[in-house]
């Protein structure tokens, strides 16, 4: 059955069937597709909110994903909201990353969508280009006061359809200990090469214990090979939604980690598909076992605390050794976006303005989903901060001269990149594939991922 039918099935079948067939189509990465399109099919239907709650309030359903301390942190904006605008309510409906877009697809499918939704980068071009997102900039919201980067990645050919609730970097970070353990310093990372990558690495492994390696492995993740693009001309995807490196660009990349991996700068291939499936508290870099490990500059202070130790944030390696070609970008850590079926717009977009430009709702959040992207606001909470997160703004901050031009948004379809670039990875990696026939087949599979 088609996609687009299968969406259409999802909202008319009964509860059972429709968790089955968003199951299956979950892990067809089609489940965003799917679901957005029946907001077209749909569109005759009502909207999923009701008018008003028992207490005659206006009633808006938020829903997030994260862990517990998100889920504190929310609420206690979600308070302050309520305290300033008594006549309206805000209903929490959270979960974990794993099940969140399943539920979502099927929510928008049923037409049944949340008023406001937390989005991420991977999915908003394909749930706004379907129709399925409110376009912010019709309403009263002020955006004066966010980093333009920021702002301009939740635009497109729908409007304004994401406001960025942080901002972040890809970086690579390091655990200080392994290093000290290894007698070998911790790289300058504005001068450090890939091949000091790589040399330093190797050399962190020799001086380790057993199943202690200088760096995880890259290749589970969209940044790293982003980064790699972007400093060898190329990048991720174009503005008109295509890809926009060909076989042999991600060829070089996998041969330069097939190479490290062969040197033991990296775990074995087993080690590596283990590592992917351990929660980041279990992570290499958290419990000691790696030395460098690539991650968004927002994962640092729960890493840290996993980690029992301080960790220090470092820029990715370049060709040249100058920072200034790194490179890097500001990225979304993730947006406050609204569903288009919304029956109180001018409440929803009341409450996202709180989320971007109140101070108390600076002080709720803080740094829990990244930099906070109104500069106004991450001034005047800059002292409420821990020392991690002052780490990471210190980061953020630290790079703004050097950064490259913002990446084009991912086309409608990429939220499959990610599964495809880890699959081929891994059959690198096992010797099952060359990198030059990974790289035609994964090229092929995400161009039609993204058709």
């Amino acid at each position: 059955m088609p996609l687009f039918a299968r969406a259409a099935a999802a909202a008319t079948s009964g509860a059972e069937a429709k968790q089955a067939r968003s199951r299956r189509r979950l892990r067809a990465s089609g489940v965003v597709a799917a679901a957005a399109a029946a907001v077209l099919a749909l569109s005759a239907c009502g909207g999923g909110s009701a008018p008003k709650s028992s207490d005659g309030k206006v009633e808006l359903r938020f829903s997030w994903w994260g862990g517990d301390k998100r889920a504190q942190l929310t609420q206690a904006a979600i308070a302050a909201f309520e305290a300033q605008n008594p006549g309206i309510k805000i209903k929490p409906e959270y979960g974990d990353w794993s099940g969140y877009w399943d539920k979502l697809a099927t929510q928008v499918a049923a037409n049944d969508a949340p008023d406001i939704i937390q989005m991420d980068e991977k999915y908003i071009t394909e749930y706004s280009s379907r129709g399925a997102l409110l376009d912010l900039s019709k309403y009263q919201i002020d955006t004066s006061k966010l980093d333009e980067a920021a702002l301009n990645a939740g635009k497109g050919k729908k409007g304004l359809t994401g406001i960025a609730a942080g901002i972040n970097a890809a970086t690579i970070l390091a655990n200080p200990a392994v290093f000290k353990a290894a007698g070998v310093a911790i790289p300058d990372d504005k001068t450090w090469t890939w091949e000091d990558y790589a040399r330093i690495s190797a050399e962190v492994t020799a001086k380790s214990p057993k199943g202690t390696y200088g760096s995880a492995a890259y290749g589970t993740d969209e940044a790293s090979l982003g980064v790699w693009l972007r400093q060898n001309g190329k990048s991720l995807y174009t503005g008109d939604g295509k890809l926009g490196f060909e076989p042999s660009d991600i060829a070089a990349w996998w041969a330069f980690l097939k190479d490290m991996s062969q040197n033991k700068a990296v775990p074995s291939a087993s080690e590596v598909v283990e590592a992917e499936a351990a929660p980041l508290d279990q992570s290499g870099l958290a419990t000691g076992k790696n030395g460098l490990a690539f991650w968004w500059s927002n994962q640092l202070p729960a890493l840290e605390k996993a980690s029992g130790g301080e960790l220090q944030i470092l820029r990715f390696p370049t060709k040249t050794g100058k920072a200034s070609d790194t490179k890097l970008w500001y990225k979304a850590s993730q947006f406050w976006s609204a569903s288009s079926r919304t029956k109180h717009p001018e409440e929803v977009a009341k409450f996202i303005n709180f989320l971007t430009n109140d101070v108390k709702a600076g002080e709720a959040l803080l740094a829990d989903r990244g930099v906070y992207p109104n500069s106004q606001v991450r001034d005047a909470i800059s002292s409420k901060l821990t020392k991690a997160d002052t780490k990471v703004v210190s980061f953020i901050d630290q790079i703004k001269n050097e950064l490259g031009e913002a990446p084009a948004p991912p086309p409608k379809g990429a939220g499959a990149i990610q599964e495809i670039i880890k699959r081929y990875t891994s059959e690198v990696l096992f010797n099952r594939l060359s990198t030059e026939e990974a790289g035609k087949k994964a090229v092929d599979e995400m161009k039609s991922a993204i058709s």
